[in-house]
């Protein structure tokens, strides 16, 4: 015997189709919820498509089930469609008119928006302070200077995970880092991910197991594991409930966030930085930062801080900084002068790199005319955790072009270069370069004046780099003299070696104490009394300190005592 298909009864009665309508778009937009996780705020355009996606569903199923019934009623094609439209009227038309608010609301907060209106509010967004470079940025030690950018730092990140056989094969490096001041050093700290879905499944009960350090300036990569049982529970590697986004929207869910970054106290515990994004102008523009909320990786813990602690160095991102900027140079003379007569009118270069300075991280990006020519205005530091800003006056060549300089000099090894350091280098304005060779590892440095892009400095490292830029600005008149770095080292003793060598015309001097492996090197041009020297002769030597780490055979010297 046949048996009979059964029929999908869908509900009878107008209250029972409301109400199937209305289940069918909780279920759909609940979902949808879950997935893009807008804020339930009014200045998140997010929200805006969360409501017109509601609407449509319950439209759209409300037509259909009207739709179902129709086609199976009997009478004519035109009551049919009188009926149709009836249906729209009475039960569609209070959710279309919604609908239309929310288009005609989203449309009307975005005009009201626009920098054409409110030129001057936008200008105002970044509080810009006129500096002076030599006053303001110390002039630090080379062994203090970062010498990876972010992807040479992610690159030895994820080569030190390959060391860790324990951890390579469930977990990977997140290729997520964030510069930070750890315990007074520039380093990058990233997370660890799961390698895919099915060892999340089977290692989130513990979480992640540890984080990575690489040092800006010795190149040294760590994994730190963390205590046990004190894995990290909360992470963007978690599809589930324990995604940052995902967690933090369910505790905070009118906040709207800047995406969160990954750092760790001075104690080396773990934490995820939520900065609240708010909107200032208008109703969506004028981004800014308004506090953030600290996330506890490991115990999912929150709370939500208008004025961070000291130790977070992330609070504002670049490119919010480099676009607060562009509207205040953009902006200066209004909005019509920005697009015409541009009289005045700066921005920022393309690109921008990190200076660690008082405990605290500042980002730098270059300032040029509208024209973006080859040369810079001067440039930016700002703040990256109280957007304290200002601006160096600073005329020379872009970062680009210092770039293509140095590039210039190591062209037949074909190394290319980072984005520039700006540092100070006996007061003037510098941008150190490392340069990596094709596998991402720094295997050499350049520093270039900012004034004179032509004078360019290389070395294998940062200390014979800088010795090197001070004799070329000596040479050109840059500066009064090479005269010595600040920090300096002595050494005494019985001299057990002399060397001598003549290099492009100046008679050098390798002398070598007793119980000392290293030679230090001084000229006859810097010190005549060198000359007179004789094995067994006590000296004092003041030279440059070795480079943490380094194993040097040779270190400069800037004078000498005899006795």
């Amino acid at each position: 015997m046949e048996k009979k298909k059964r029929k999908i009864h869908m509900p009878a009665g107008k209250v029972g189709k409301i109400l199937f309508s209305l289940l069918v778009t909780a279920l759909l937009g609940g979902a949808y919820f879950y997935v893009s996780l807008p804020a339930l705020n009014f200045q998140d355009g997010e929200f805006y498509s969360f409501l017109i996606f509601l609407c449509v569903v319950y439209i759209l199923c409300a037509l259909l089930t009207m739709a179902r019934d129709t086609l199976h009623q009997a009478g004519t094609p035109q009551q049919k469609i009188r009926d149709i439209l009836s249906f729209v009227r009475h039960r569609c038309l209070p959710v279309g008119l919604l609908l239309a608010l929310v288009l005609l609301a989203a449309v009307i907060g975005k005009l009201i928006s626009l920098p054409i209106f409110r030129a001057g509010a936008y200008r105002e967004l970044l509080d810009v302070q006129t500096g002076d470079f030599a006053q303001d940025v110390a002039q630090i030690s080379f062994n203090e200077i970062p010498t990876l950018d972010k992807t040479s730092a992610n690159y030895l990140g994820d080569r030190q995970m390959g060391t860790l056989s324990d951890m390579v094969s469930q977990f990977e490096y997140s290729n997520d880092s964030t510069q930070i001041n750890y315990q007074g050093r520039p380093v990058r700290v990233a997370p660890i991910g799961y390698a895919d879905l099915f060892k999340w499944f089977t290692n989130r009960r513990d979480g992640l197991p540890a984080y990575v350090v690489v040092d800006m300036v010795t190149q040294e990569a760590n994994v730190v594991r963390l205590p046990e049982g004190q894995g990290m529970k909360y992470s963007f590697s978690e599809p589930l409930n324990r995604n940052v986004m995902r967690h933090l929207r369910f505790q905070y869910p009118t906040m709207m966030f800047s995406t969160p970054e990954f750092e760790i106290d001075e104690d080396g515990h773990p934490w995820w930085i939520a900065p609240r994004l708010v909107k200032t102008i208008g109703l969506f523009g004028g981004r800014d930062i308004r506090g953030a909320v600290l996330l506890d990786a490991v115990t999912g813990e929150s709370e939500y801080y208008e004025t961070v602690p000291t130790w977070v160095d992330t609070l504002y991102t670049p490119q919010l900084i480099m676009e607060q900027y562009d509207y205040h140079g953009t902006l200066i003379r209004g909005f019509i002068n920005s697009i015409l007569g541009q009289r005045d009118v700066t921005m920022t270069t393309d690109g921008y790199n990190y200076i660690a300075m008082n405990d605290d991280v500042y980002v730098y990006t270059g300032v040029t005319s509208a024209n973006a020519d080859q040369s810079n205005l001067g440039f930016l530091l700002c703040n990256m955790r109280t957007k304290e800003t200002k601006y160096y006056v600073a005329p020379g060549a872009t970062e680009a072009a210092a770039r293509l300089s140095a590039e210039g000099v190591v062209q037949d090894l074909g190394y290319r270069s980072t984005f520039p350091l700006l540092l100070n280098i006996s007061g003037e304005p510098s941008y150190f370069i490392p340069l990596m060779d094709d596998t991402n590892l720094v295997k050499s440095y350049a520093m270039v004046n900012v004034a004179q892009y032509q004078i360019v400095a290389t070395g294998s490292t940062v200390s014979a780099c800088e010795r090197s830029y001070i004799n070329l600005l000596a040479e050109r008149g840059v500066v009064q003299g090479a005269g010595a770095p600040d920090v300096q080292d002595e050494s005494s003793g019985a001299i057990a070696e002399i060397r001598t060598a003549v290099l492009s015309g100046t008679s050098w001097y390798y002398i070598r104490l007793e119980d000392e492996d290293v030679f230090y090197a001084i000229s006859a041009a810097q010190d005549q009394n060198v000359i007179v020297l004789n094995v067994g002769d006590r000296v004092t030597i003041s030279h440059a300190v070795a480079e943490e780490g380094a194993d040097p055979a040779i270190l400069e010297a800037y004078g000498l005592t005899i006795g």
